[in-house]
């Protein structure tokens, strides 16, 4: 085996057992989390984005539309947090 392969195999078993390390450091999501956020994540994002909209928007009946959505997501948001 040559001198290069040797230190590039000791290199990526050092690297291996970092990001195992790693691993072991985070702890672990719940089925139950993983699917909260799953669900949430879209919601706020289209919060985000509405809200985003509806700041820049200069039609009220446009603005109208966008503050109804808004209190929808907060109230999907509101009743996923209770779940």
């Amino acid at each position: 085996m040559s001198r290069g392969h040797e230190v590039k195999s000791v290199q990526e078993a050092w690297m291996e057992a970092e990001a195992e390390k790693e691993l072991r450091k985070k702890p672990r999501k719940t089925t139950e989390q993983i699917d909260y956020e799953k669900k949430r994540e879209p919601l706020e994002l289209s919060r985000t984005r509405i809200a985003r909209e509806l700041a820049e928007t200069k039609s009220d009946a446009r603005r109208g539309q966008l503050r109804a959505a808004l209190a929808h997501l907060d109230a999907e948001i509101q009743k996923l947090g209770k779940g």
